[in-house]
């Protein structure tokens, strides 16, 4: 008896991105320019506000082209860096930092 193969679709696995990025980074750097250009009413503050719209638009599309949850990695890396320092071996003994407390 032969196995069954199942296709998994794509749209079933896709990461939630919105306009090439990040939904959350996305939506909170337009929300960062759009406080700008409003709270500032001026015609540089809106230049820069588009600019930096723009540019980080560009940045979270690379980084989620690279990999769609980088961010999470990221925060993931960011909570359990106490826990996992960076050893070059198990056998060697390595000296805490001069505070006393690995963070």
């Amino acid at each position: 008896m032969a196995l069954r193969a199942i296709p998994l679709r794509r749209a079933g696995n896709r990461e939630h991105l919105f306009l090439g990025g990040d939904r959350e980074l996305v939506m909170f750097s337009g929300l960062l320019a759009g406080a700008l250009i409003f709270s500032a009413q001026d015609l540089r503050a809106t230049i820069f506000g588009i600019a930096l719209w723009f540019v980080a638009l560009f940045v979270l599309r690379l980084m989620a082209k690279s990999d769609p949850k980088l961010r999470q990695v990221y925060l993931r890396h960011r909570r359990y860096r106490g826990y996992y320092a960076a050893r070059s071996t198990p056998f060697r003994d390595n000296p805490g930092p001069p505070g006393g407390r690995d963070t």
